[in-house]
């Protein structure tokens, strides 16, 4: 048994049954790669052979009486694999207006907590005699680097299935009472006030080295994003869009400007929202800010997993009308935040966040999110943007080829759509979480993405 940490409290104190906190990823596969044939029940089979890689799927919540401190997590005794996995066919004609469709339902529905908090989907239908899988897993178990290790240690390299075999045997946990965990909530909260003051002084201190650097940018701060159409309280429904960018054109403007990828992958979300928010007349007083996870990560998928992350936010430059203008604002931006990352350190905002009480944090959320409060005020951040590197060689499950990785992540009230990104081969493949009673036409949204890029690519050509 372990305490989850803050962060990973948070995520589960801060889902509504409007805002489902859980990550996604669709994998869609070409099947005749597979020597031995493809099914259902050949993915079973090689999860099943697997399970001892991936951590984080055998381990359920734990909570503590009255939400006194944060949720325990244990190896389940009652786990069952055949209760995470589910399959759906696809309507003809098997699209991908119908795959996302599909999928956008799916995302929509919150995970059972009583159990490991993950599913996945095996989808047949589509055209071209492609299948594809949905995993759907809990931001409490995995950040973007969590969840692309699980997908590298799921997939092979080769169409034949690799053997894996387990070097030590999984102990399941006994079920604790509820004496056991107060026990135990006892004694992590006797610490909690030494915690407090140290948290406290490394803060001020952080404060005042932040306050004698120089930086050339200034990060926004919170609150100061825009009011648009798409920040505002959410509904149930969901829907999702996707495409693929030439990961050499990244490049190739990454190199002549001296920035990053990631610099660039903002800057191309920045042409492509200008353009849409344009095309429906829509002009902000200001421009727009994104929350960026920022992975501190130092360990793999063994121990707890969880989330090793900080986010910062930062400007899309979306006031400049020059793309490259937008560029250069945005790097500065992000080269500040990176600076002053080293200065705050990796544990920061996971040190702050322990000093939520989950069962308070939890109430909050939900009636905030029952009075639509999201309407009244600005927002923190107008939208997440994530960059997720990903594997540069061909993977593939079951015997299956990947072919297309649609990487999924959460929305909640306020935050606009999530565009995620994560580069597989030669592509940046980019998927976008919106709800359709916020953002009725994610589509469009989606489809000015390769025009922002070409735009970029022709102004340093």
């Amino acid at each position: 048994m372990h305490r989850l940490s803050g962060l990973d409290t948070a995520f589960l104190s801060l889902e509504t049954p409007t805002c489902p906190l859980h990550v996604c990823g669709l994998a869609v596969l070409d099947p005749s790669t597979s020597p031995t044939g493809w099914s259902p029940a050949a993915v079973r089979e090689v999860l099943a052979a697997r399970l001892h890689l991936t951590p984080p799927l055998r381990r359920r919540l734990v909570e503590v009486p009255f939400g006194l401190d944060n949720p325990r997590c244990i190896e389940d005794p009652d786990f069952d694999l055949d209760q995470h996995l589910r399959h759906a066919s696809i309507p003809a004609p098997g699209g991908d207006a119908e795959l996302a469709a599909t999928v956008a339902r799916i995302v929509s529905v919150p995970l059972e907590r009583s159990r490991p908090l993950w599913e996945m989907w095996t989808l047949d239908g589509l055209a071209g005699g492609r299948v594809a899988v949905l995993a759907k897993i809990h931001h409490a178990a995995i950040d973007g680097s969590t969840g692309a290790e699980l997908l590298v240690t799921v997939l092979d390299l080769a169409p034949e299935v690799a053997v894996h075999e387990p070097t030590t045997t999984w102990v399941p946990e006994p079920v604790p009472s509820d004496t056991d965990l107060l026990a135990d909530a006892a004694r992590s909260l006797a610490g909690r006030p030494v915690d407090l003051v140290r948290s406290v002084r490394d803060t001020i201190g952080t404060g005042l080295d932040i306050a004698r650097r120089r930086g050339q940018a200034t990060p926004p701060p919170p609150f100061a994003a825009p009011r648009t159409s798409f920040n505002r309280s959410l509904t149930r429904s969901r829907t999702i869009a996707w495409t693929d960018l030439p990961l050499d054109e990244v490049k190739a403007v990454k190199t002549a400007t001296g920035t990053t990828v990631n610099d660039v992958v903002l800057t191309v979300c920045s042409g492509a929202l200008r353009q849409w928010m344009d095309e429906r007349g829509e002009h902000p007083d200001g421009a727009l800010v994104a929350m960026v996870p920022i992975s501190v990560r130092r360990g793999g998928l063994e121990g707890t997993a969880g989330n090793e992350l900080s986010t910062s936010l930062a400007t899309l430059a979306t006031d400049l009308d020059d793309p490259l203008d937008r560029l250069r604002a945005i790097a500065a931006v992000t080269a500040e935040i990176k600076a002053r990352q080293e200065v705050i350190g990796a544990d920061a905002l996971g040190d702050w966040a322990d000093f939520a009480a989950p069962a308070l944090a939890a109430r909050a959320a939900r009636l905030w999110s029952r009075a639509h409060l999201a309407d009244h005020h600005r927002p923190v951040f107008n939208l997440t943007i994530s960059n997720v590197p990903g594997p540069p060689f061909p993977l593939y499950l079951a015997g299956a080829e990947l072919v297309r990785l649609v990487p999924l992540g959460p929305i909640h009230d306020l935050a606009g759509p999530n565009i995620t990104v994560m580069s597989y081969l030669d592509r940046l493949h980019v998927g976008v979480l919106a709800c359709p009673d916020v953002v009725p036409d994610v589509d469009a949204l989606v489809a000015a993405m390769a025009p922002a890029l070409e735009e970029l690519t022709s102004r340093v050509s």
